[in-house]
């Protein structure tokens, strides 16, 4: 089977490039994937393919974000290319955050199903879901029902492709009550790398207190920040502050920011954009992954991360947090976002009682085994033999 996947990848810096790397390093293990295009967008540096079997991959940098040529460009390549199955890495702001090129590249699933290719979508966050004030889109109430409306416009044409993968139980039950949908489907996030034989032991050295991530609309880090400020008034010295990621595109310069106002703040660490191979790393050098949200926009990658690494984590309890914990397993000590002291004693429940921290760190370690991303790469597969087994049908009706 030669299956296209459209989808930013490293070295790129646009949104689930980390997660396309993933798909694709599973994807050309799978016997009967005979090679792999990948439609990607265009990056200087060339695609990081540091796996087994990266000769069955064909890279076709034919995209750009925020480009107006990329619903062209990429149907162009699939056209030269003609693939058995194509699938789409997307959320809502893949292909640009204006609004234009935005939703002309998520029109792609649909018009090369028109076309005659069979097309798979990962939807990685719906708008229903969304909090349009706190991700950074708007706070005017009349711009909100617009971008509700341009939504489920384009939801509507995404659920033109053959099949629709999402990964929350919940986002089915939406999609397939409000568009009376019948081609949703389960597929679950998934964890990138699951370690063999995680150790849950911690290193020598201060306890680090970590958030993974795009900071600025409904992650903000000054939250954590206060609350460690509240442990070691407390006489938790041995603490350190890490802030691992950039800038949401929505707020560039928050992070910077940030760092002027605590600049008085000891051991608080800002690590920049994190590479690839260092992942592992800061997630192993951690004590506690923190998500200071107020908002959720999707299945969360950082979870499935902490869980891969065995790490415990401290979280809101809200939106799509909350269902991959009742879902899929996971473990954590929550707080309440709008209040720095209930944070401060999250953390601190875990930071005073190492047997209570492993105990996470087991639970949310066995979650992310159960569904590794190798597991996740089988199940698309089985969408793309689907899909190959009904075109072959209606080929041998016609035949006869």
């Amino acid at each position: 089977m030669k299956v296209a996947v459209v989808t930013s990848f490293p070295p790129s810096k646009v949104t689930l490039n980390e997660y396309g790397y993933h798909l694709v390093k599973n994807f050309v293990n799978e016997e009967e994937v005979s090679e792999l295009v990948l439609l990607t967008d265009k990056t200087k540096a060339p695609k990081e393919l540091d796996f087994e079997n990266s000769d069955k991959v064909k890279v076709k940098e034919c995209w750009s974000f925020n480009s107006y040529k990329t619903i062209v460009s990429v149907f162009r390549a699939v056209l030269s290319e003609k693939p058995d199955a194509i699938l789409f890495n997307l959320q809502f702001v893949k292909f640009g955050d204006k609004k234009i090129p935005a939703a002309l590249g998520l029109l792609l699933p649909m018009l090369l199903r028109f076309a005659g290719f069979k097309t798979v979508v990962l939807l990685h966050n719906i708008m229903e879901t969304v909090d349009l004030e706190e991700a950074g889109f708007s706070n005017n109430k009349f711009l909100k029902k617009i971008y509700s409306f341009i939504g489920s416009s384009i939801t509507r044409c995404i659920l033109k492709a053959n099949v629709v993968a999402v990964t929350i139980t919940k986002y089915v039950t939406i999609l397939n009550e409000k568009y009376k949908s019948n081609n949703v489907v389960l597929i679950p996030h998934g964890s990138f790398e699951t370690v063999k034989a995680p150790n849950f032991t911690l290193p020598e050295g201060p306890k680090k207190i970590m958030a993974f991530g795009k900071f600025g609309t409904y992650k903000k880090v000054e939250i954590m920040i206060e609350a460690a400020k509240i442990l070691r008034a407390q006489g938790m010295n041995d603490i350190e502050i890490v802030i691992a990621g950039t800038d949401s595109p929505n707020t560039p310069g928050y992070l910077e920011s940030v760092k002027q106002k605590y600049s008085d703040v000891k051991g608080l660490v800002f690590t920049g954009y994190v590479e690839e191979h260092d992942v592992e790393r800061i997630f192993t050098e951690s004590t506690v992954v923190v998500f200071p949200y107020t908002a959720t926009t999707g299945s969360s990658g950082v979870l499935h991360q902490a869980g891969s690494y065995g790490k415990a984590v401290v979280m809101p309890d809200l939106g799509d947090l909350a269902h991959l914990v009742k879902d899929e397993g996971y473990r954590g000590e929550f707080f309440n976002p709008d209040n720095t002291a209930s944070l401060a004693l999250a953390i601190g429940s875990i930071l005073t009682n190492d047997t209570y921290r492993q105990e996470i760190a087991m639970a949310n370690y066995n979650a992310a085994q159960a569904l590794s991303m190798d597991k996740i790469a089988a199940m698309y597969l089985q969408q793309f033999k689907a899909l190959q087994g009904n075109k072959m049908e209606k080929e041998l009706v016609s035949d006869m």
